[in-house]
């Protein structure tokens, strides 16, 4: 069976902060591709940055990195 989705990293996302993270706008994002019926969202590797800014490089394959935390959700939730 088939199925459609999309490649968006999370830090593409507008932010107030230079870097999107899992707040409000990734929150649309995912109820938009809900009602356009996409069935998989792609995202890059989740982990700190390694060497030369790569996720491909990362120095811990079991950490998440902080920047995707949303702090405005922190303060509000």
């Amino acid at each position: 069976m088939r199925s459609a989705g999309i490649l968006m990293p999370v830090a593409s996302f507008p932010s107030n902060y230079g870097i999107g993270d899992f707040g409000t706008e990734a929150y649309k994002f995912v109820d938009i591709i809900h009602q356009m019926q996409l069935k998989i969202w792609q995202v890059l590797p989740l982990n700190p940055l390694g060497y030369g800014n790569s996720p491909y490089q990362a120095y811990s394959s079991f950490a998440g990195d902080e920047l995707y935390i949303s702090v405005d959700r922190l303060v509000t939730d």
